[in-house]
């Protein structure tokens, strides 16, 4: 039995599961698994309330706008008052895409304004223009680490999410759109709360970063065995040659 296990909440996987980020869940259990730490994960669909002291780390992806739209009101409904507890406790949430919007105020779909759960500040707006898309690649600075890393991947978004002035971005981008094309910041980080844009999917293209959350989900204090990750570290590199940088 390992000493250890990471207890992963996956939020609507059903439906907010767009551009193969099943494969950021994937990543987290294979390198747990790898280092003989335990892993466990558990959906929640619509509906479902959640215990934010019975996970480690909440998982919410990307979904089309349709789904995203139902999602969202059944996560203010059922789920939100727990993702504020469990971000006030230090969990770590990861959000992606659509899931990054949601972790916000609203979301501005031509007439519809999409509820989000408030839980950073900011907003995001379906503007006149083009999708933002591409390789991208952006420079982070994230708790307990020390000096800047990058994260490469790849963004698809018509959304331009717009930061409050008590919001932090997650990175600075080094190539690519970012957060709304001409901001020139990329996600948003609250303590452990993180909301990116970053498909590819983005853990299997920057390992060092899911090591991150799964080393701060745990609250280790001891540094993570090393692995033998050459295919981590050519997906990394390949990331950020195709994104120029």
């Amino acid at each position: 039995m390992a000493e250890r296990t990471l207890r992963l909440c996956a939020l609507y996987p059903d439906l907010m599961n767009i551009y193969a980020d099943r494969g950021n869940v994937l990543l987290l259990e294979r390198r747990c698994q790898w280092r003989g730490i335990g892993f466990e994960v558990v959906a929640a669909g619509l509906g479902d309330g959640i215990d934010p002291a019975a996970h480690d780390l909440f998982y919410i992806g990307g979904a089309q706008d349709r789904d995203q739209a139902l999602c969202a009101q059944d996560m203010v409904d059922t789920k939100r008052d727990a993702l504020h507890a469990a971000a006030d406790a230090g969990r770590v949430v990861l959000a992606v895409c659509g899931g990054y919007q949601l972790l916000g105020h609203h979301y501005q779909l031509g007439e519809e304004r999409i509820p989000g759960v408030g839980l950073v500040d900011l907003h995001t707006v379906r503007e006149d223009g083009p999708r933002l898309i591409g390789n991208v690649a952006i420079e982070v600075r994230l708790p307990g680490l020390s000096g800047p890393r990058v994260l490469a991947g790849f963004e698809n978004h018509g959304g331009r999410t717009h930061l409050g002035p008590r919001a932090q971005p997650l990175g600075r981008v080094l190539k690519g759109h970012g957060n709304t094309g001409t901001s020139g910041f990329e996600g948003v980080l609250r303590d452990h709360v993180v909301g990116t844009y970053l498909h590819g999917p983005l853990l299997p293209k920057n390992a060092w970063f899911a090591d991150w959350l799964i080393a701060t989900a745990l609250r280790l204090e001891e540094p993570l065995a090393a692995l033998e990750d050459e295919f981590e570290r050519a997906a990394h590199a390949d990331a950020r040659r195709v994104a120029g940088v």
